[in-house]
C-alpha cells in the first residue's frame, strides 16, 4: 500500500517557567493508504501533542514544531504550507476525532448548522445538497431520525450520540485521514466497543486512514493493524497488532499488557501488575533511558545513553538494550 502520511523526526516542545518540554522527541513513523493504526501510551506520553502536530495546531508560543521535523502528506510537507493551505487540509483532506465532543461542538448552534457549513466551505456544496449529505450521515453513524435531529443542539445527544456526530462530521468532506484522539474515553465500554466498530467500518468501507490514539491498549486490540508505543515523547516499540500483543519486546509495552484485564487467561485469583512509578517530568530528562526509574529489566547501561530503535522482528522494531531477554508471561507471572 502507498503511504499516505510519513512523520520524520518530529519534535515538538513548550516553553514554560520550570523549562523546556520536549512533548515529542525525534517521532518518525508512517501510515498507508487505509490502514488503521494505533498509537498508545499513558496521558503525557506526547500522543495527542503529535497529532496536534500534525494538523499545525500547536500555539504559538508556547509551543514550537523544530526545524529538522517534517510531516509529508501525499507528498507535500504540512509543515512547509502556508496558513490558507493548511486551512483547507484540516478538515478537508484530514479531519480530527477529538476526546470529549462537547467541548468540540458548538453548544448555541444546531447539529445540522455544525456538518453542513463544514462542506458548504470544503467542498462547495449548497445549502439544499449539504443538508441532504448531513442526513445521510448522521443514518450512516447509526444515529435515528436524522432530518429531526439536524434541528437540535448538542445537549440533545447522549455522549455516545455526540460522538457519532463527531464521526458524521470527520467524514462529511470524504477526508483522506481522520486522526481519532481518545475517541471512546468518556464513554462506558459497552458505547465504547460500538463507537470503535462503527469508526472502523465506515473508514474500511471508505478507504479512509485512521490513526486510533488511546491509553488502553485493551482498547485498540481488535480494531487496529499496526501499533505504536509511546514513552515520555519517544516511540519505544512499533510492530503489528499480533506483535505487539502476542510477542512484546519492550518493557513498557510489557507493562501496558499487564495491567489490562484478559478474558483469554485464567489467572487463578492473580491481581494484575501494575507499572509503579510515575510518568518522568519532562523538562528533567537526563541522559538515559527515560522509563528505567520503573523498569525491572533496568541495568547499569540505561543509565548511561538512550537505546535507539531496532529491528526485532518482520517489521517489529523496539528500543531496549535486553529486548531479546523479555517474555510477557514472565513478566506477568502466569
Amino acid at each position: 500500500m502507498p503511504k499516505l502520511l510519513e512523520v520524520e523526526n518530529l519534535r515538538t516542545q513548550f516553553h514554560t517557567t520550570e523549562g523546556t518540554v520536549k512533548a515529542v522527541d525525534g517521532v518518525t513513523y508512517d501510515v498507508s493508504e487505509g490502514e488503521t493504526v494505533a498509537i498508545v501510551g499513558e496521558s503525557g506520553c506526547g500522543k495527542s501533542v503529535g497529532a496536534m502536530s500534525i494538523l499545525r495546531l500547536i500555539p504559538h508560543p508556547p509551543g514550537e514544531i523544530l526545524e529538522g521535523s517534517r510531516i509529508l502528506f501525499g507528498g507535500k510537507d504540512l509543515l512547509a504550507m502556508g496558513d490558507e493551505e493548511i486551512r483547507h487540509v484540516r478538515g478537508g483532506r484530514i479531519s480530527m476525532v477529538f476526546q470529549e465532543p462537547m467541548t468540540s461542538l458548538n453548544p448555541v448552534l444546531t447539529i445540522g448548522l455544525q456538518l453542513t457549513e463544514t462542506m458548504m466551505l470544503h467542498l462547495g456544496l449548497g445549502q439544499s445538497e449539504a443538508d441532504r449529505r448531513a442526513v445521510e450521515l448522521l443514518g450512516m453513524v447509526g444515529i435515528g431520525e436524522p432530518e429531526r435531529r439536524l434541528k437540535q443542539y448538542p445537549h440533545h445527544f447522549s455522549g455516545g450520540m455526540r460522538q457519532r456526530v463527531m464521526i458524521a462530521l470527520a467524514l462529511s468532506c470524504n477526508p483522506r485521514l481522520i486522526i481519532a484522539d481518545e475517541p471512546t474515553t468518556a464513554l462506558d465500554v459497552t458505547i465504547q466497543a460500538q463507537i470503535l466498530e462503527l469508526m472502523r467500518n465506515l473508514t474500511k468501507q471508505m478507504g479512509v486512514a485512521l490513526i486510533v490514539i488511546t491509553h488502553n491498549l485493551g482498547v485498540v486490540a481488535r480494531y487496529a493493524e499496526r501499533v505504536i508505543v509511546m514513552y515520555a515523547g519517544k516511540i519505544v516499540e512499533s510492530g503489528t497488532a499480533d506483535q505487539i500483543y502476542h510477542n512484546p519486546r519492550h518493557p513498557y509495552t510489557i507493562g501496558l499488557l499487564n495491567s489490562v484485564p484478559r478474558m483469554d487467561l485464567h489467572r487463578g485469583g492473580k491481581r494484575l501488575v501494575p507499572i509503579e512509578g510515575q510518568p518522568p517530568d519532562l523538562t528533567r530528562l537526563d541522559g538515559g533511558c527515560s522509563y528505567r526509574p520503573r523498569c525491572r529489566w533496568a541495568v547499569e547501561a540505561c543509565a548511561r545513553s538512550i537505546p535507539a530503535l531496532e529491528a526485532v522482528g518482520d517489521g517489529q522494531i523496539a528500543a531496549c538494550f535486553r529486548t531479546n531477554e523479555l517474555h510477557l508471561d514472565e513478566a506477568s507471572g502466569a
